[in-house]
């Protein structure tokens, strides 16, 4: 895992190996290990490269790398989990012929000279005798790259298929820019940091910065599954933005065709064999997906996503595998028990660290800097506190995520479906009623009076949720209006930021969703595309790279995916239940009562902690002269909501931690 950065600015002179280097160490975090930087002074094409050694440790993995024939020069930033597979296709185009007696010993095999064995070198092989779609086409993993093609004077950036590592771009003046982390792009003399007001409102409804923004304008995140190619010609267009027509993505992979392609041609066989068949594709992954020439080990929630994923890495091992889990003081959010017992179940070398709200809290100025635009989950906190403890003892670990959007484990894939059968026939004004009557109590007391079956129900703060349906119940006209309001925080977000047009998004724009018929499934596949790229993802990799550790996520490969989505819906969901069957796999390594209980998620008591130790921290930030001075943000919604959730009226913690996030990356930009 890795950092890249760099630039494309022709006539940039003897600034070119400065400034990428300069760049490049702002991305020291994530690759402590090594840096290079490799410049062409004729064409302006810079690239920088931070390392942490995962494969191949010897100076053979060095970046940037140039290719065998000198025609590529490669930053790269991930894991190529197939390059095994993929060598031996090259080493094919290379064999000698049968009767050949004496064939040549470069590599010691007789076939292509490989001068290492990093994937870095097998990916610049592939670019070299397939090209750039047909490579990244045959990849298995997560990366993101920037290649330099010297022949065509062509940079190429690349992003792996569900988004798993950053990839940020986009033109400053004649100079056009990408990395891994904005910050790599700020260190460039020709950034601009203007923020997008419009993305700003689209940040406060999502809690996240959709791609393809980014919180600056004219900056923008490569889409997971795309390559975008830019040529010296382009850089000097008197107008070289996006917005001229020129540098539009190209997709490679697309997870709507794939969902699509998989509701229309669904899995045939039996309940077994898609059992099977399963445990095949997921348990090839982990095992890809446990190469490394460090230590690795894995992020043990006590959930059903991270546990299977558990098992099947302790199924392969010889030895425990290293596990982690973080433990809070209060046991609404504390999933440590469960974590412990899985642990024992499967003989892991078990690490717990117990937790006060304090060491949260800790954490809370150091977000600005780690994610570096605003970014409001706020399980963000918890997520950072696993992954140092991780890596005091390993550099890679191994995590559930993506289990929810491909096998229907998110509550409202069970409850929307049912809210909308017991409303959606009423009439509006009847909605409205009904909307007025979920409101008319604080959110405070429907948390106390219907917490217990709540929680049975994996239902979390369903005060808040009862007051966010109330208000909107009667702009609801469909259950994708329902689907899109819970995932939306703040309503009317265009008039609350100040010059805030909301700019075109895919929740906004239906003709642009996936064509599948069940509006479950449509959930599913839009959480896929939105919320697991730009949130879960962003929150991991920011999370984990931070303090130098790599994640992998074996649910995101693309077998398993493909697989995930031929499945029909009455193998994920049956009788109110999310995951069915991955619930049956995990039945042959766990018993079911180590895992069958409600869905808590990664959470924080935020509200209460918003109410007592980090009440002055967050008054400063949300005070009325300072909102007006700032000139982003109208003060009277926000101001409101939080006398509001002081009071005790509402529970709006979650909604203020983006106002929150905001004001405190201001403040610190």
């Amino acid at each position: 895992m890795c950092g890249i950065a760099g630039f494309l600015r022709p006539q940039a002179g003897a600034e070119l190996e400065q400034v990428a280097r300069r760049m490049a160490d702002t991305l020291i975090h994530r690759g402590p290990n090594d840096s290079g930087v490799w410049t062409d002074s004729e064409m302006g094409i810079a690239l920088g490269h931070r390392r942490l050694s995962i494969l191949d440790l010897s100076p053979a993995g060095h970046q940037p790398m140039l290719s065998d024939c000198g025609r590529y020069g490669i930053a790269f930033n991930g894991e190529i989990y197939n390059h095994q597979e993929l060598r031996r296709d090259l080493d094919q185009l290379f064999s000698p012929p049968a009767l050949t007696p004496n064939p040549s010993p470069v590599s010691g095999r007789g076939e292509y000279p490989w001068r290492g064995h990093s994937d870095t070198e097998t990916l610049l092989a592939g670019f070299t005798h397939w090209g750039v779609e047909e490579t990244l086409r045959r990849t298995i993993g997560m990366f993101a790259i920037a290649l330099w093609d010297r022949r065509d004077c062509t940079l190429t950036l690349a992003r792996d298929r569900l988004g798993e590592k950053p990839l940020y771009y986009g033109w400053q003046g004649d100079a056009f820019l990408f990395g891994s982390e904005l910050k790599a792009l700020k260190a460039h003399p020709a950034f601009r940091a203007n923020i997008d007001r419009g993305v700003l409102a689209l940040f406060l409804r999502y809690n996240y910065v959709p791609a393809p923004y980014s919180i600056y304008e004219e900056i923008y995140k490569l889409p997971a599954g795309t390559y975008l190619q830019v040529t010296t010609k382009e850089t000097l267009t008197p107008d070289p933005s996006p917005a001229s027509g020129r540098g539009e993505p190209t997709t490679y992979w697309s997870l709507a065709e794939v969902a699509e392609h998989g509701m229309a041609n669904p899995f045939a066989g039996s309940e077994e064999e898609a059992l099977k068949v399963l445990e095949q594709h997921l348990g090839a992954a982990v095992r890809g997906q446990m190469v490394a020439d460090v230590p690795l080990g894995a992020l043990l929630s006590g959930g059903l996503d991270s546990t299977t994923i558990t098992a099947l890495m302790q199924a392969n091992s010889s030895r425990p595998v290293r596990t982690f889990t973080i433990g809070f003081d209060e046991h609404e959010y504390d999933e440590a028990t469960h974590a412990c017992a899985v642990a024992a179940h499967l003989g892991t070398d078990h690490t717990e660290l117990r937790l006060s709200g304090d060491d949260a809290l800790a954490l809370v100025p150091q977000m600005p800097a780690m994610y570096d635009e605003p970014f409001a989950d706020a399980s963000q906190l918890p997520t950072h506190l696993v992954m140092k403890l991780a890596r005091q003892y390993v550099t890679v670990a191994l995590s559930g995520d993506a289990g929810d959007e491909l096998f229907g484990g998110y509550n409202r894939y069970v409850h929307v479906p049912k809210v909308w059968q017991r409303m959606g026939w009423l009439p509006g004004a009847m909605r409205s009623a009904l909307g007025a009557g979920l409101t008319a109590l604080p959110s405070d007391t429907i948390n106390r009076l219907a917490g217990p079956l709540a929680r049975r129900l994996g239902i979390a703060q369903p005060g808040d949720k009862a007051h966010k349906l109330g208000k909107r119940l009667h702009e609801l006209r469909s259950m994708d209006d329902l689907y899109v309001s819970l995932v939306s925080e703040w309503p009317q977000v265009g008039s609350m930021v100040v010059g805030g047009d909301i700019p075109p998004n895919l929740l906004d724009e239906r003709s642009r969703w996936p064509r599948l018929a069940d509006p479950v499934v449509r959930m599913m596949a839009l959480d896929g595309l939105t919320y697991l790229p730009d949130d879960i993802l962003v929150k991991v990799d920011r999370a984990a790279m931070a303090v130098s550790l790599e994640t992998r996520a074996p649910f995101l490969d693309r077998q398993v995916v493909e697989f995930a989505w031929s499945l029909p819906m009455c193998l994920k969901i049956r009788k109110g239940q999310g995951k069915w069957l991955l619930r049956r796999l995990l039945d042959r390594y766990v018993p079911r009562t180590l895992v069958e209980r409600p869905k808590m998620g990664f959470g924080i008591p935020l509200d209460a902690w918003l109410r007592g130790p980090l009440w002055d921290w967050a008054e400063s930030l949300l005070a009325e002269d300072r909102l007006r001075k700032e000139g982003y943000l109208d003060p009277a919604p926000i101001r409101a909501a939080w006398m509001a959730h002081l009071a005790g009226q509402a529970s709006y913690g979650y909604r203020l931690w983006s106002v929150l996030m905001f004001q405190a990356w201001l403040e610190a930009n």
